[in-house]
């Protein structure tokens, strides 16, 4: 069982098709959070960007410009004809390299649901290299990642990885992501322990690195009945005690 290839036509557009309101709520609400703290953020660069959806999000929440790019044509044709906005530029890159983006130039970066993806710990080092390179010193990398300790939990709209099966260090596992009137969409990615992310960001040179895992009790009330309104959605499964997503949120120190 090898990794996903998002190459494809088909898994691309039923990846686009997935209703990612958990990813919104436990996701990508806390990586927004991580990077509006800086206010003199003006571009952001956003690694593996699929479909464009985040990228997209946050262009329109915010005033920063994004670089999204990804090793998919077929997704980043999604994203431009789906979610072009003028403050993105959506790029195709090849052999992890962001060779257009000089040193020290972004003031941050987001990874989502990319190193579950991907098969190699060595890869996984070189990414996180090569996004440490472009960002400008004292400016943020914050990874969203399924969490592996809720490997085989049934969520609202996913689970990933066979109930009660114990996962080895990098091992392959299956992810079935729920898509409304359609079978699922069984993806095919790489169990990697919080230990592996913490050593390899240290192993770069990022520092101060903090680990959040949300579940719906971390959501405010209020918020919570707002989301699940405008989604008519609120079929919560066990992401009400049981975190789906584990974030980390890192900075490059300054240079000296």
């Amino acid at each position: 069982m090898g990794k996903t290839s998002f190459k494809e036509g088909m898994v691309a557009n039923q990846f686009d098709a997935y209703n990612d309101i958990l990813e919104q709520t436990l996701g990508f609400r806390f990586v927004f959070q991580a990077l509006i703290e800086n206010p003199d953020s003006k571009t952001i660069l956003d690694y593996g960007c699929g479909p464009g959806k985040v990228a997209y999000r946050l262009a329109e929440r915010t005033d920063l410009n994004i670089i999204a790019v990804d090793e998919s044509k077929e997704m980043l044709e999604i994203a431009s004809e789906k979610r072009d906005h003028p403050k993105i530029d959506y790029r195709l890159i090849q052999d992890d390299r962001l060779s257009f983006i000089k040193d020290n130039s972004v003031d941050g970066a987001i990874a989502c649901y990319v190193f579950i993806n991907t098969e190699k710990k060595d890869r996984i080092q070189r990414i996180m290299k090569e996004i440490y390179r472009v960002l400008k010193p004292q400016s943020p990398f914050v990874i969203l990642d399924t969490n592996p300790d809720s490997t085989g939990i049934a969520f609202s709209t996913f689970q990933n990885g066979l109930s009660g099966k114990k996962y080895s260090y990098g091992e392959a596992r299956q992810e079935w992501l729920h898509i409304e009137n359609q079978d699922d969409l069984i993806l095919n990615d790489f169990h990697w322990p919080k230990s592996m992310y913490q050593e390899l960001l240290k192993k770069v040179g990022f520092q101060e690195i903090e680990q959040i895992e949300p579940t719906l009790r971390d959501i405010p009330a209020e918020e919570l009945q707002m989301i699940e309104q405008k989604h008519t959605f609120n079929q919560w499964k066990n992401e009400w005690d049981s975190p789906p997503f584990v974030l980390y949120r890192s900075i490059k120190p300054a240079q000296e």
